[in-house]
Parts: C-alpha cells; sequence; structure tokens
C-alpha cells in the first residue's frame, strides 16, 4: 500500500500546505481578540513559549507517526499497535475533522457571501454602524436557504480541490493560495499602520501589559496554542503520511508553527490598527470579523477594495483549513476501505455538507436537532470538537508515544532525515510530559467547570 502512495512533490510544497491548514479564519480574530483583552504583548510572550512546548511537540508526533506508518490516522494507530483499542484515538481523529466541517463549512459560506456584498458596494450603507452591521448580519445566518446554497459553493470547492489529489489538488492549491494569504495580508497590515491613530493599535496589540496577564489568560494561550496549529484531528498525521524519509520534521514543524504565528499577528496588526484608526471597539471577538469591519471598511478612501481583499483573504485562510480537514476523512476510505480517491471525496463530503446544512438550520431555519441541549446544532458541534474531541485526541496521541509505541522507535524514525541535527531524547520526552499533562489539565477544567459551574482556572 505505502508504495502506491501519493506523495508530497516537494518539501515547500508540504510545508506550505500544512501552514495553510493551520492557519484558518481563527486565526484571523481569535488570536488578535485574545493578545487584545489579555495583555498584549505579555499575553503574546506567554503564548508563544506554549506553542513551543505544546503545539511544537504534538505537531513533530503527528507527522512522526504518519510518516512512519504512511497511513491516516486509524490505520496508523492499528499499525503500530495491532490488536489494541489505540486504533479509537484515530477514529477520534476522523470523527473530530467530520464534526468540524460540518459547522467550519457553514462559516466558510459566510464569508463567500461578504466577498459577494463587498464587490457590490453592499457595506456602504453600514458605514460607522454597527448596529446596523449587526441586524444585516444576523438576519442573514438565520435565514433558511441563502446561508446554504453558500455553504454548498464553499464545500463543493473543497470537493474539488481534494479530488485532485495530494500534488495535484492540495499541494499545487496552498503553494497558491499561501503566498497570497501573505501578501494580502502585509498589503493590508501596511494600510493600517498608515491610518491616522492606527499605531495605537499595535500599542493595544504588542505593548506588555503584566497587570492585565490573569491566570485565565495563561489557560487562554495555553489552549490557543494547541488549537491553532490542527491538532487532535489527524490532519497533521494524514499529511505526514505522504511524506518521504528525507523530510527533516523538526524544521518542517518549526516551519510550519513560525508561519502559522507570523499571520495571526499580522493579522493583529491589520485588524487592530483599522479598528484603533476609526474609533471602534476592539473587544468584540468573532463580532469583529462580521459586524465590526463591515462598519468600518466603507469610512477608508478605497473601502470597497479594502473590504474585499480582506473577505477574499478570510476565504482563503477558510478553504486552505477545510480542504486539510476533509483530506483526513477521504484519506480513512482510501486506506481503510480501498475507496478511490473521487468516490471518497464526493460521498462524504456531500454527507458533511448535509449535516452542515443542519448546523445552518439550527441558526434560524426552524430545525435544531439538539435544542433539548438549550444550544444550536452549530454551537454544539463547535463546543464538542473544540472542548473535548480535539485536545483528548492530541493528549492521547502524546501518551500513545510515551507508554505504547516507545520513546525509543519514536526517536529513530524522527531521527530520519535529521542528518547531524541532534535532539536529546529526554528532552523530548519532557516536552511530551508537558504537552499530555498541560492538555489534560484543559480537558479536566473544562469538565469541572460543566460539572460545578465554575473554572478551577479561567
Amino acid at each position: 500500500m505505502s508504495s502506491q502512495r501519493e506523495q508530497w512533490g516537494s518539501k515547500l510544497g508540504f510545508i506550505l500546505a500544512a501552514s495553510g491548514s493551520a492557519v484558518g479564519i481563527g486565526n484571523i480574530w481569535k488570536y488578535p481578540s485574545m493578545a487584545g483583552q489579555n495583555g498584549g504583548g505579555a499575553f503574546t510572550i506567554v503564548y508563544l513559549a506554549c506553542i513551543l512546548i505544546v503545539g511544537l511537540s504534538i505537531v513533530v508526533a503527528e507527522f512522526v507517526i504518519g510518516r512512519k506508518t504512511q497511513l491516516s490516522p486509524v490505520g496508523a494507530f492499528e499499525k503500530l499497535a495491532p490488536g489494541s483499542n489505540w486504533k479509537w484515538v484515530g477514529f477520534l481523529g476522523v470523527a473530530s475533522a467530520f464534526v468540524i466541517l460540518s459547522f467550519y463549512g457553514v462559516v466558510g459560506g459566510w464569508i463567500l457571501k461578504y466577498i459577494i456584498d463587498s464587490i457590490l458596494g453592499g457595506f456602504n450603507n453600514l458605514s460607522g454602524n454597527p448596529e446596523a452591521a449587526g441586524a444585516v448580519f444576523n438576519g442573514f445566518i438565520t435565514s433558511t436557504y441563502s446561508p446554504v446554497l453558500y455553504q454548498v459553493l464553499f464545500m463543493g470547492l473543497c470537493i474539488f480541490v481534494i479530488v485532485q489529489g495530494v500534488k495535484g489538488g492540495i499541494e499545487k492549491w496552498s503553494k497558491i493560495l499561501m503566498p497570497i494569504i501573505i501578501v494580502l495580508l502585509a498589503v493590508l497590515a501596511i494600510r493600517g499602520m498608515t491610518l491616522e491613530g492606527g499605531m495605537e493599535g499595535l500599542s493595544f496589540l504588542f505593548n506588555p501589559r503584566f497587570e492585565d496577564l490573569t491566570a485565565s489568560a495563561i489557560v487562554l494561550a495555553l489552549g490557543h496554542s494547541f488549537f491553532t496549529v490542527s491538532l487532535g484531528m489527524g490532519t497533521m498525521i494524514t499529511y505526514g503520511s505522504y511524506l518521504n524519509r528525507e523530510q527533516n520534521l523538526m524544521t518542517s514543524a518549526l516551519w510550519v508553527i513560525l508561519l502559522d504565528t507570523a499571520i495571526a499577528m499580522l493579522a493583529g496588526v491589520a485588524i487592530f490598527t483599522t479598528v484603533f484608526a476609526l474609533g471602534a471597539n476592539p473587544a468584540e471577538g468573532p463580532g469583529l470579523i462580521f459586524v465590526i469591519l463591515p462598519s468600518i471598511f466603507p469610512q477608508l478612501a478605497g473601502g470597497t477594495i479594502w473590504a474585499t481583499l480582506f473577505f477574499i483573504l478570510l476565504f482563503m485562510a477558510a478553504l486552505t483549513s477545510a480542504i486539510s480537514i476533509l483530506e483526513v476523512v477521504t484519506a480513512y476510505f482510501i486506506d481503510q476501505k480501498g475507496w478511490s480517491r473521487k468516490k471518497a471525496t464526493i460521498q462524504f463530503g456531500s454527507i458533511i455538507t448535509i449535516v452542515g446544512v443542519f448546523c445552518s438550520f439550527s441558526l434560524g431555519g426552524g430545525v435544531n436537532l439538539t435544542g433539548f441541549l438549550g444550544m444550536s446544532f452549530f454551537d454544539v458541534m463547535d463546543y464538542l470538537s473544540s472542548k473535548y474531541m480535539l485536545p483528548i485526541g492530541g493528549m492521547l496521541t502524546a501518551i500513545f508515544i510515551l507508554h505504547k509505541w516507545g520513546l525509543k522507535e519514536y526517536m529513530n524514525e524522527l531521527r530520519e532525515g535529521m542528518n547531524n541535527m541532534s535532539v536529546p531524547d529526554k528532552l523530548v520526552k519532557t516536552f511530551l510530559i508537558i504537552a499530555a499533562t498541560i492538555v489534560g489539565f484543559i480537558i479536566f477544567n473544562e469538565i469541572y467547570f460543566t460539572i460545578a459551574g465554575k473554572a478551577l482556572i479561567g
């Protein structure tokens, strides 16, 4: 099976594809919002430390497992631990990808709608009026059929890319989209810094305010360092399975984390310089994207152009993440069931789209499968994956290496392609233990909050 397996065409293509997986819409608003509200540069310092300890450890672990086995998550764990229950960690990864893409595709559809609105000048009537922008956004997402139409278009694009394969689809489009994302962000960041008052946004984002760095902020930094690089859903295992043994997994992981973090910070510069220049509220979180910014862009010279560029950027970030998530599900059916790529992608891409339709309907279409829980189906899928499925998958991956596969075998595979680069076994073991412990605490903290109504920290 491994001799017929698809491979990346180049090291650069793999790094851009893996970075594209990590760079999603969360990078564009989540990191800037958290940093701005929780100590600015102080939060960034803690976040960088966390991503180097937690994020890097798990990224490398998933790359190693994927390359060693040349299989997607379920097959990978079965191959390394035959006859055991560890295969369920792989199933959890595939299930996480399925759940996440169901609602992620809905958000991708929203972004497509906003690209069209910005091109047609639909934001002009919202200038300086976030209340009106909020009403427009809520009216759209709670309508029945319009969000579904855009969601189907977005998912159709994902399916189109994945059907073309690893080299001709994922790698090809990552090489196109990732450089454009970086260029657009740089242009938007420079534009924001040239606005009068824009430099105040840089101070808000990067000036260390240690007095605002609470225990809750540190937990946020820990959590985001894990989620920001697409860990726990099998994406990096799947992408790693298309690697040859000449690839240096450590430097590749460092490049992925560097690009992911740099793009998050560039997004912060682009957004907050603009927000501060026009006196808007910087503490809006997700609402910043679909409510505040549409009311800000019309106030800029050439506002239609800047708004269109921004939402095209957001769309590309969403697409690069979505195709990596769909690839996890597709690869499972190719590897474990022997399906063709086309059959696996179209059939399960369609099923995920249908589940996504119910996510969209739950926001206002009159059908909410989880209404008995007091939450929309959309929110339940988001909560279940981000709070439980992803962190459990990441934690168990670290534990699997330490207690089942064995550090010696793991290090032997990691050292392939590293040439003369030396990484001490004890250091790797320590980082994996720390990563598993930290993620385990995040999970326990969330469970405690659910039961007791308050978190231990946060």
